[in-house]
């Protein structure tokens, strides 16, 4: 396996597309493009500017602001687009999209693209993929995963969900010429090559917490030992509540946010509180479910760069063979948290990883896995994946 990557800061969309993949360079054994820009683009032209070299599959999604690639931090004031090409003659891969708004559910959504990319590979059925990608709108996630599950069952998972620099829901994700700002597109791989994923938030727990006495819909969560949540984060905070309403609730919560634990303790999956209403009740970014613990969590601006080496440490010392690249899936709120000091990121890449090839997104959810557990979603973490030949 091969990865090749490329990138471009032009101005005009299709102009764009064709230079970051003149970048990259043409290989005969292209399987599979993953392709993050700015949402200022019209996606379409990009997509049409990357075919001029690819004709494998494109797929990926807006991303918050920029990318990381080998050369540097790429966008801020800029529009962009980065990619990296996979490169095997011996991999095999389906991809499947699905738009929203023509299923009853995204669960149906999620099952309909993954059938797509299961039926694309002609892989007898009984033999499972060895990996699944994921993007979705940051809006239903674990339903879109679910019916991907329904097809494939517990393969292991990365991606992220679409971002917007705004959080204004102009996030979009594609593949190829099909672009939704709300659905799910699946990428599916057999591979003779490995991989290895580490997922994390990589904050700190603390003594806070409290059970979820309620939760309206999926994302609401209303209560926390039946004080509102927003009363009883104050609380743990020592802050006013009147300090968190609206929207400063986002970023008040960026290095201090909430978490669950897996049924095996190995994983807390973050739960980015969004929104405060009114009623004191907050708009979370992920699922909740009543009757579960909840825990408060903390990191510095400095924790949260020093978070990227570090898991990029942990990831390499799972690894059997030297990686051949790295896909990261790194949150878009994580990356407002750093701001002006998005550049230590970049020097954390390449301070464990050196020379190696790579691409970062910003995305509003995170995708990944645990050993012994099943894919999951959350927000606020990374999901760092590493290919060896």
């Amino acid at each position: 396996m091969k990865a090749l990557t490329g990138f471009s800061t032009n101005k005009n969309a299709y102009e764009a597309g064709l230079e970051a993949a003149k970048m990259a360079g043409k290989s005969k054994d292209a399987k599979i493009v993953f392709a993050y820009m700015s949402c200022d683009y019209k996606i379409k032209d990009v997509i049409k500017g990357i075919k001029e070299i690819y004709d494998c599959p494109i797929i990926g999604n807006t991303s918050f602001t920029g990318v990381v690639m080998p050369e540097g931090y790429i966008g801020g004031d800029k529009p962009f687009v980065g990619i990296m090409v996979f490169a095997d003659p011996n991999m095999i891969v389906g991809v499947g999209f699905a738009d929203r708004k023509a299923y009853q559910s995204a669960r149906d959504a999620g099952e309909s693209a993954t059938k797509t990319a299961r039926a694309m590979t002609k892989m007898p059925y009984n033999d499972e993929p060895d990996l699944m990608y994921m993007t979705a709108s940051p809006t239903e996630e674990e339903f879109f995963l679910k019916g991907a599950n329904r097809v494939v069952g517990r393969v292991p998972l990365f991606g992220g969900s679409a971002a917007d620099n705004t959080i204004e829901g102009k996030w979009i994700l594609y593949l190829d010429n099909k672009v939704t700002g709300e659905g799910v597109a699946v990428a599916l791989f057999y591979m003779k090559g490995g991989f290895v994923n580490e997922f994390t938030g990589a904050y700190r727990e603390t003594s806070d917490m409290g059970i979820i006495t309620k939760v309206e819909g999926t994302r609401q969560l209303v209560s926390i030992d039946n004080v509102p949540a927003v009363k009883k984060y104050a609380k743990w905070r020592g802050m006013k509540p009147s300090d968190l309403m609206g929207n400063k609730l986002l970023s008040a919560t960026i290095t201090s946010p909430l978490g669950v634990k897996d049924r095996l303790g190995d994983l807390i999956a973050i739960r980015h509180p969004m929104f405060a209403n009114d009623d004191y009740s907050m708009n979370i970014g992920a699922n909740l479910s009543e009757g579960t613990t909840v825990i408060r969590m903390e990191a510095t601006v400095d924790e949260l760069i020093n978070s990227v080496g570090e898991t990029l440490m942990a990831l390499k010392s799972k690894l059997k063979k030297p990686a051949v690249c790295y896909h990261l899936v790194h949150c878009g709120g994580r990356r407002a948290g750093i701001d002006i000091r998005v550049n230590e990121i970049y020097d954390q890449i390449k301070k464990v990883i050196g020379d190696t090839p790579f691409i970062m997104e910003f995305t509003f959810g995170e995708y990944g896995y645990v050993d012994d557990g099943r894919n999951t979603t959350g927000g606020l973490m990374l999901s760092f994946t590493a290919f060896t030949k």
